[in-house]
Parts: structure tokens; sequence; C-alpha cells
């Protein structure tokens, strides 16, 4: 009996331990993939510096004519240069090349979708 327990114990300590943190992992594997997706977050260009993020990750937008082109549609719904602006856009999801400043994951924009009105912020909101 006691040696049916320790088994089923360790059998159960085994499963558990398999199990990984697949969001992290699948992010790395879907920059490897260079696939064009879409992609739904809050755009921001700001100071030669362009980012992306979404619900589960920020990337660096890579400034090309599409970036610049994405800002100009946003420009049309910001109070301040500062606002970040809902957009739906297809991309190239990449690493960040080694040796270069930014964020893990980097975007090439190759469409976009749309570009819509940011939600109204509460007053108690803190703008820096």
């Amino acid at each position: 009996m006691k040696n049916t327990l320790v088994l089923l114990l360790f059998i159960t300590l085994f499963i558990s331990c398999k199990s990984e943190n697949k969001s992290a992992s699948e992010s790395i594997q879907t920059a490897q993939n260079n696939a064009v997706q879409i992609i739904e977050g809050d755009f921001v260009y700001y100071a030669d510096a362009a980012v992306l993020q979404t619900k589960k990750d920020i990337y660096g937008v890579i400034i090309n004519a599409k970036m610049h082109e994405l800002n100009t549609k946003a420009k049309v719904f910001k109070k301040e240069n500062t606002d970040m602006v809902p957009v739906q856009i297809k991309g190239i999801i990449k690493s960040k090349p080694e040796g270069k400043e930014g964020w893990p994951l980097q975007i090439e924009i190759t469409d976009i979708i749309t570009v819509s009105q940011p939600k109204l912020q509460d007053e108690n909101t803190i703008k820096i």
C-alpha cells in the first residue's frame, strides 16, 4: 500500500513538472516563423521610438514607411504626442538583433487594417 502511494505521488510530480510556461516560448517561436500575423494593440511613436503594446507582449516597431503611415493615421486621434492609439495591423514579428537596444521582440508593419479612437481616460489617471 505504501509503495503504491509513493508510486502515485512520483507519477503525479513527474506529470506536473512536464508542463511549461508556453507564453514566453510561444513568443520566441512566433518571432522565428517570420510569417505575417494580424496583431491588435496600442501604438505610440514618440522621439524616434515606436512601440506596439498588446495584452500579452510589447513590441518595438521597426521604423519604416508603413510605420510613418500608421503614425500619420494615429495623429488624428491623439490629444498629446504620448497618447497611445488602438490599432490592428499585419506584421512580421522578429527577434531583436544582438547588441541592439530595445524590446526583445520587434514587429515590421506590412499592412494597416484599422486605427481607432482611444478609450476615454478616467480623470484620476496621472500622465507623466
